[in-house]
C-alpha cells in the first residue's frame, strides 16, 4: 500500500504564469520531477493557477505523464492505446471511460501488490534466501575487512607500501571475480 499525508487535506500547489510551481506546505518552488515524486509516495495534492484559482492538477498531471513518455526507454501508454483513447473522445461512452480505467489502475494495483506479496512469502524461507543472507554476510565482511584500523587487509601489513598496494589489489580482484560469479 503506498504512503499516504499526515495532514488532513491535499497539498496546496500554486502555478504561477511564469510556470514556476509553489508548494504552500513547504514554502518553496518545486518542479513537475517533486510533483510526479509525490505522487509515488501516495500524497494528495492540488495545482491551482495563482492567478485565476482555477485547478489545473489535471493539466498537471498529463503534463508529467508526456514528459515521463518522452525521457524516452520504455513507454507505457502503447501507440495503439493512445489512439483508441483518442478516438473515445466525443464518443457517446467518454464519460464512462474515465470511471472505467480508474477502475482498471485500481484492479491492476491489487493484483500488483498480492503478486509483489505472494512472491516475497514464496522466497522468504527457501534456499534463495539462505543464499542473498550468505551473501550479505560475505559483503559485509568483505567490507570489514578494508576499514582501516579494524585488523582489516587495509591495516598495516609487514611488507613495504608497494607490496601492501599489491596485495590489497589482488584481494580487491577476487572479491570482484567473486561478485561476478555470484551475479551470472
Amino acid at each position: 500500500m503506498r504512503k499516504t499525508a499526515t495532514t488532513d487535506g491535499p497539498v496546496i500547489i500554486k502555478k504561477y504564469a511564469n510556470r514556476r510551481l509553489y508548494n504552500t506546505e513547504s514554502s518553496s518552488y518545486i518542479t513537475l520531477e517533486h510533483l510526479a515524486a509525490m505522487t509515488r509516495e501516495g500524497r494528495d495534492f492540488k495545482v491551482i493557477d495563482a492567478k485565476s484559482e482555477d485547478d489545473i492538477t489535471h493539466t498537471v498531471l498529463t503534463q508529467i505523464i508526456m514528459d515521463e513518455e518522452a525521457r524516452g526507454g520504455h513507454n507505457m501508454l502503447p501507440v495503439n492505446f493512445l489512439r483508441q483513447l483518442i478516438s473515445l473522445y466525443g464518443d457517446s461512452m467518454q464519460t464512462m471511460v474515465p470511471g472505467y480505467l480508474e477502475a482498471s489502475m485500481d484492479s491492476f494495483r491489487r493484483n500488483h501488490e498480492q503478486f509483489k506479496t505472494a512472491v516475497e512469502g514464496a522466497f522468504a524461507n527457501t534456499p534463495f534466501a539462505e543464499i542473498a543472507k550468505r551473501n550479505m554476510a560475505m559483503f559485509e565482511a568483505a567490507a570489514q575487512a578494508f576499514k582501516p584500523g579494524e585488523g582489516g587487509a587495509a591495516a598495516p601489513l609487514n611488507g613495504s607500501k608497494d607490496d601492501e598496494i599489491a596485495a590489497l589489489r589482488a584481494e580487491l580482484s577476487k572479491l570482484q571475480d567473486k561478485v561476478e560469479k555470484l551475479g551470472k
